[in-house]
């Protein structure tokens, strides 16, 4: 099986936009140039040394991961027809067909989409083929997650998942008394996360800044449309119906399922970009950005929350956001042994890394939430409060 990837360049279009002017002081300041190069090349040597060593103990570890949760799906839902006579039952299934969801999105259709996997020349198992258990269709996510997102990463006005159109999760962002709401719109974004992020990629936020949408996001919105009908009636008609007149209690369970998918789902994203001392980055910030800085700006922009090996893979291994901003197309299973690789080269540059428990950066994530929901206090009038 081949080993071979293509090489991890700075993405072309931000080369395109990226020439002429030096980068600004402010991110200067962190390394010198000498620095940022050389910083940049001990992780293009960690990624390579990577590549090297991939082999069948990785392949065999997605494939695990891909029967692990087929059997959690199929047993989930055999729990819950059977906990139709023993409610217990339904309960054990709806954790199982819950966890199977989990695992599908975060573990397996995240990465393989990310191409972590193209490496095995697997059709089945590759990003060009694989579509996920989710409304989002798997082309326009590649396209606003894998270019957009990871391109632009925390760059305000190029990085939509700054607030996915309807929070504000940066000062940098203007304020406006819309934000009053960013409370009750972050809990209805972690309750209809696939919702929110199939809408996302729709673009939908141009309905509340101009009242009408671009033809292509109509395009994308009726190729939404097509997917999340299929996803709607496997899990609320089709599984449901095969009960019988025991439909209500199925739908409910499919109903939570999705539900502990969209809460897990949202918790573990937001936690690995929206916690206190993650930065956020204007366009000037990054001209003549290298490769070095793109490094950097990834490093800033992305935290890693701490836990054990269980949390860790049903999170999809985003626990280790840092490690998966920078290098987004490496196996994830690889990402707990780069870790501390990536760590002491922060370190040794005095740079910041950006790690807590999941408690302590899902409270961070809430209290940023409250407080941009409010105006900046000007200081002359915050030293009447």
């Amino acid at each position: 099986m081949s080993r071979s990837q293509a090489p991890h360049t700075l993405p072309k279009t931000l080369r395109k936009t990226t020439a002429k002017t030096a980068t600004p002081v402010d991110l200067r300041a962190r390394l010198s140039d000498a620095d940022a190069a050389a910083f940049g090349r001990a992780l293009d040597q960690i990624r390579e040394d990577v590549i090297a060593s991939l082999g069948e103990k990785d392949a065999n570890y997605i494939r695990r991961m891909i029967r692990i949760q087929r059997g959690l799906d199929f047993g989930g839902r055999a729990l819950i027809y059977a906990g139709i006579f023993a409610p217990p039952a339904w309960l054990a299934g709806v954790l199982a067909l819950g966890s199977a969801k989990i695992l599908e999105n975060m573990e397996i259709g995240h990465n393989v989409m990310h191409g972590q996997w193209d490496w095995m020349r697997d059709p089945a198992i590759h990003s060009s083929t694989w579509e996920w258990d989710n409304t989002c269709p798997s082309d326009q996510w590649k396209s606003t997650h894998n270019v957009e997102h990871h391109t632009w990463t925390n760059v305000l006005g190029k990085d939509r998942d700054v607030g996915y159109g309807i929070l504000r999760m940066s000062e940098k962002q203007p304020w406006h008394p819309y934000y009053l709401l960013n409370p009750v719109m972050n809990a209805l974004l972690a309750i209809f996360f696939q919702w929110g992020v199939a809408l996302h990629d729709s673009e939908m936020e141009q309905l509340r800044k101009t009242g009408t949408l671009k033809p292509e996001s109509r395009a994308k919105l009726k190729g939404m449309w097509r997917k999340a009908r299929k996803q709607v009636l496997k899990d609320y008609v089709l599984f449901p119906a095969l009960a019988g007149p025991f439909f209500l209690p199925v739908l409910a369970a499919n109903v939570l399922a999705n539900l502990m998918r969209n809460l897990w789902s949202y918790m573990i994203i937001f936690c690995g970009h929206f916690p206190s001392g993650v930065e956020t980055f204007s366009e000037a910030e990054i001209v003549n950005e290298t490769r070095g800085r793109w490094y950097l700006r990834q490093l800033l922009g992305s935290c890693d929350i701490d836990g054990g090996k269980l949390m860790h893979v049903m999170s999809g291994n985003l626990s280790f956001q840092i490690e998966h901003h920078l290098f987004p197309d490496l196996p994830s299973n690889r990402y707990a042994e780069i870790a501390p690789k990536v760590r002491a080269l922060c370190q040794h540059y005095g740079l910041p890394y950006n790690s807590g428990s999941l408690a302590k950066q899902f409270g961070s994530v809430i209290a940023t939430v409250f407080k941009l929901a409010l105006p900046k206090v000007p200081n002359k009038l915050a030293a009447y409060g």
